[in-house]
């Protein structure tokens, strides 16, 4: 195993993903078609992938989370841009930090707050 590479959401409306996407994350996506839209986060690959219709109960098996800086100001801003709540910031042990919304097409998107993470 070499490590997490890509994190994929499914999106009923790709073109109104894509750019809820992109603001979410702060950057424009490198990949850009009807099939599937490509972002590189830090070297991460989010993806987004049409889905037929409009799925409410999605599968919350795997959850991953992306590395923000300031937990709180990230989940507010996600929140600002129509995600709902699935968890609270929460500190989960010294001064590492999880919390998690809910996408406009109900994915689930992680955010964690870790100082001590280090990228090898």
């Amino acid at each position: 195993m070499l490590g997490l590479r890509t994190t994929i959401y499914k999106v009923s409306n790709l073109e109104k993903a894509k750019e809820w996407y992109a603001k979410a994350f702060d950057t424009k996506q490198y990949f850009d078609e009807p099939f599937y839209v490509g972002f590189n986060i830090g070297g991460y690959e989010l993806g987004l992938l049409p889905e037929e219709g409009i799925v409410k109960d999605k599968a919350y098996s795997v959850l991953s989370y992306w590395g923000v800086d300031d937990i709180h100001k990230t989940y507010q801003k996600l929140i600002e841009l129509g995600a709902t709540e699935h968890e609270k910031p929460t500190n989960v042990g010294g001064e590492l930090m999880v919390a998690s919304v809910k996408d406009p097409w109900n994915n689930i998107i992680g955010i964690i707050y870790n100082p001590e993470f280090k990228l090898t």
